[in-house]
């Protein structure tokens, strides 16, 4: 599983580029699927089953994006200016190394400051490519970055760029490999452009049209010094969010989760997060509504090139996703 998670992580796919990880994701899930196909938006959507008597249409999304970088402009010298492509935050920036789309790598430099504390906007940084001018410069306006930072493991715990979300994808993938029979008709939706307004979870839902559905994601810790009041930590199992910034989860579906693991013995965590969303929120609004939840990965340093993640959680959350979707569900009304 490490081997797999690194390959993805290590993919570059900011909001909108995401060929590069849907190739990836499609080979290993080709074998897995009953139907494969790849939406207008570039959602890859993976079906499992037919729907049989008291069955229903479940869609589950884990969106393929990351956070990235966009050159606006090249100045004379070869020093190249940006803008953030999804939640990109200044103070995590100065030093870090990018790689844009053609291959040219870069570190993020920034202007002086009054205070060597001061963080300065995105608009007084720029990433120097190792150039001396324009002329030489490989970067155009418009070209995108990635960010660029090895894979680290220790253990039970591992580190990369991009666990939002590629760590979602591997328990989607992982979830259905190990979901031999289902009386479901379950799509697992691969979703685009999560990160600047989870685009392609609203177009894909609108398309399938589910009965009910969940996203899988990250959320955040707060099991590090000064972290207060925010219930995850690392270790504990997966999250079940009741709500975030964006989403209150379906009442039903919370329940639904929550008795699920509890019959299957499986460590669970409950998630009221204040601020950011998940697909789920764009699968809620779409057409006549729909109810939704999400099972949450608990990861540090969200957003930054070095998020961490540890692995019982990912294996536990691959155990409730597949145990959702292994028996019949009522809701109720």
């Amino acid at each position: 599983m490490k081997q797999l998670l690194q390959r993805l992580t290590d993919t570059f796919s900011p909001s909108g580029y995401e060929d590069a990880i849907r190739d990836l994701i499609r080979k290993e899930v080709r074998e897995l699927a009953d139907e494969i196909r790849v939406d207008t938006l570039g959602n890859l959507i993976v079906r499992k089953g037919r729907a049989s008597k008291g069955g229903t249409r479940i869609m589950i999304a884990a969106h393929m994006d990351e956070i990235g970088l966009m050159a606006t402009h090249v100045d004379e010298k070869g020093f190249v200016r940006f803008t953030g492509i999804g939640g990109v935050y200044p103070r995590n920036l100065p030093g870090g190394r990018v790689r844009f789309v053609n291959g040219t790598l870069g570190v993020i430099g920034l202007e002086p400051t009054d205070h060597a504390s001061d963080v300065p906007a995105l608009d007084k940084m720029f990433i120097d490519v190792g150039v001396s001018n324009k002329k030489d410069c490989s970067v155009r306006t418009g070209d995108v970055a990635a960010f660029v930072r090895p894979f680290l493991d220790l253990g039970d715990r591992v580190v990369a760029k991009s666990m939002d979300d590629r760590i979602g994808c591997l328990v989607a993938i992982e979830a259905l490999r190990g979901l031999k029979s289902t009386p479901h008709e379950v799509y697992f939706v691969f979703t685009t452009q999560e990160e600047v307004g989870t685009r392609g979870a609203q177009t894909s839902a609108y398309g399938i049209d589910p009965d009910l559905g969940f996203s899988i994601d990250v959320t955040g810790w707060g099991d590090t010094p000064g972290q207060k009041d925010f219930d995850v930590a690392l270790g504990k199992g997966p999250a079940i969010k009741i709500r975030d910034g964006g989403m209150l989860s379906d009442p039903r579906i919370v329940d639904w989760m929550i008795k699920t693991a509890e019959k299957n013995k499986i460590p669970y965590q409950r998630e009221v997060l204040l601020g950011g969303t998940t697909d789920a929120r764009a699968m809620q609004l779409v057409r006549s509504g729909i109810p939704v939840g999400c099972v949450s990965v608990p990861c540090r340093y969200v957003h930054t090139p070095s998020e961490m993640v540890d692995l019982t959680d990912v294996k536990n959350a691959v155990k409730l996703v597949t145990a959702l979707l292994s028996s019949q569900i009522d809701l109720g009304e």
